[in-house]
């Protein structure tokens, strides 16, 4: 089995998830590469020495460019990329949420009009497989829905049984690729996607359904796309006591260190989102006191780190009035510090709650940083 259960506190888990590409320490947080590269000028030489353990790639818009046959010719992602760690894909089926006035849904799959230049693109479970196993990730995505909040529940139900039938379309396509040495990574995992809205039966009944395919992991789908926290905390509660317990969890798209401090209390051991490095480029740092807007003038003669707490790169040799300038400036460097050193952050957040869950402490930090964290200073 890839996972490993170490210990548990309350509902938190420490782990390990061994895979060909290396292994993973739980709870751990993935970084976005987006188009395989992090948003912010990060390669991924700078993602080893910011902590980072697993890197995150968009399957549907590495299909458009540069094309994932391409890639496939080019020896995979981690030969592409130079990232030598776990990758993980995203199946497309969040774009076919974000997309929604490009898209159209039947039985068969999504029919997409491009963002880039409107061509029209099909995709469905097979070949949602077909170009992750061309990108030769470490673990692809399940190709589903991720549907709207507030959603209807009929369409929501319905959704979910059409998402059931095309996880075991996902199932089947990724064996026949291995079977035929179509994939480029011949160990490539497959990790089923929980829907249902913010309907808690439904969300139930959908993870008994897909735990009963004996997938390689789990992962909460179709939250942080607007609903309020409480609502996705209570869906995550919900869920947990139907995922299997020897398979890793993990909990799509979010999002602020609170939320994920929440998360790993409820038993999820993955974490992925844009937004440090998004809120990055933004001038939005993360510290262990809050947060702060470097752009503010209070800091133009601010000898400090970003952080004193902190020991990244960036803090360790510049102060909050250079990248303060930088900003101003509209200097390139300005936006790369930011988002390395916020990057490191989330990886070092995701290292002490690692430390925390091996000391038994972790309630204690939980208490004690859940809303600080989260607090604009």
């Amino acid at each position: 089995m890839p996972y490993r259960l170490i210990k548990t506190e309350h509902a938190a888990r420490r782990g390990e998830f061994e895979t060909v590409h290396g292994t993973v320490q739980t709870p751990a947080f993935m970084n976005v590469a987006t188009a395989a590269a992090i948003k912010g000028g990060l390669s991924a030489f700078d993602l080893k020495d910011i902590g980072c353990q697993v890197m995150l790639c968009n399957t549907y818009h590495l299909h458009l460019r540069p094309g994932d046959k391409l890639v496939a010719e080019l020896g995979g992602l981690h030969k592409f990329t130079r990232w030598d760690g776990p990758i993980l894909t995203d199946s497309g089926g969040f774009q076919v949420f974000s997309l929604a006035k490009l898209r159209n849904i039947t039985e068969e799959g999504v029919t997409f009009h491009s963002h880039l230049d409107g061509h029209k693109i099909f995709m469905g479970p097979e070949e949602s497989m077909q170009i992750q196993a061309n990108l030769g990730s470490t673990i692809a995505m399940a190709f589903d829905e991720c549907v709207e909040n507030p959603a209807q529940y009929d369409y929501a139900k319905a959704s979910c049984q059409r998402t059931v039938r095309w996880l075991a379309r996902c199932k089947t396509e990724m064996a026949r690729l291995k079977a035929e040495g179509l994939a480029v990574n011949p160990h490539q995992l497959l990790f089923g996607i929980n829907q249902g809205c913010t309907f808690d039966e439904l969300r139930v009944e959908h993870m008994k359904q897909i735990a009963d395919m004996d997938l390689d992991g789990y992962a909460i789908g179709g939250l942080a796309v607007g609903e309020p926290e409480e609502e996705m905390y209570r869906i995550i509660t919900a869920v947990e006591p139907f995922a299997p317990k020897d398979k890793i969890r993990y909990l799509m798209g979010v999002g602020t260190p609170g939320n994920i401090i929440e998360g790993v209390w409820r038993g999820v051991d993955l974490f992925d989102c844009v937004m440090p490095s998004r809120n990055a480029r933004h001038g939005h740092l993360n510290t262990w006191s809050g947060i702060i807007n470097i752009k503010n003038l209070k800091y133009e003669k601010d000898e400090r780190p970003i952080d004193p707490e902190c020991d990244c790169p960036v803090c360790r040799n510049f102060s909050r009035a250079y990248l303060r300038h930088l900003f101003k400036a509209d200097e390139m460097l300005g936006m790369r510090l930011a988002v390395m050193h916020n990057l490191y952050f989330y990886n070092h957040l995701l290292e002490r709650i690692r430390a925390e869950l091996d000391a038994g402490t972790y309630e204690a930090f939980h208490d004690r940083y859940v809303t600080l964290l989260d607090t604009r200073i």
